[in-house]
């Protein structure tokens, strides 16, 4: 006699990034506390480098001039903003690159990271 088993398989569902919000705010140096300690210690070696990462030149960030907005933070923003197609307003944008220049930096660094990893599969 034989007996039939049957065996299924977990199903996987695909967790994505697809969203149309920034994926951490402008303060969430928590989640990834290390890129911010880099960019606390080394500012431009950490700008310079985001700045590779999005596809720019990498001395992109050193032609920065300190006038009332941050020129080249503020583009790369609106670029990122743009690519992801994450809502906001370059009123915003500009607020944030005026106050919080390094948090911005750091806010694109978590961004490009976030979208540009694998799809993960997690069985449910």
């Amino acid at each position: 006699m034989s007996e039939k088993v049957v065996s299924q398989s977990p199903r996987p569902f695909i967790m994505t990034t697809t969203s149309n919000e920034w994926s951490s705010g402008i303060c969430d140096c928590c989640q990834d506390l290390p890129q911010c300690c880099f960019a606390f210690w080394c500012f431009p070696c950490f700008a310079c480098m985001t700045a590779r990462k999005a596809g720019e030149c990498l001395c992109l960030p050193l032609l920065e001039s300190f006038g009332c907005i941050p020129p080249i933070t503020l583009a790369l923003r609106v670029s990122i903003r743009q690519r992801y197609g994450i809502e906001g307003s370059i009123c915003k944008d500009c607020v944030y690159t005026y106050f919080c220049g390094p948090c911005t930096w750091c806010q694109i660094a978590r961004e490009i990271k976030t979208r540009t990893s694998p799809i993960t599969f997690v069985a449910g």
